[in-house]
């Protein structure tokens, strides 16, 4: 799976503030991510991180 520093995360199961959506700030074996309502930050495994992904927005490249 794709995903990239930046890339906004929308999960299956909400955070308890009551957001699904999750910005990545790191990525790696373990991802470090931010709740876009709270702005907590987590640390979760890559494993973990992957099933629970509904969607992935990502801002379109821009060729040069």
């Amino acid at each position: 799976m794709d995903v990239r520093p930046g890339d906004i995360l929308i999960m299956k199961k909400n955070h308890p503030c009551g957001d699904n959506r999750f910005v990545v700030l790191r990525a790696g074996m373990d991802f470090k991510i931010r709740c876009m309502g709270c702005s907590r930050e987590l640390m979760i495994a890559r494993s973990k991180i992957e099933k629970s992904i509904k969607k992935i927005l990502r801002e379109p490249d821009d060729a040069l």
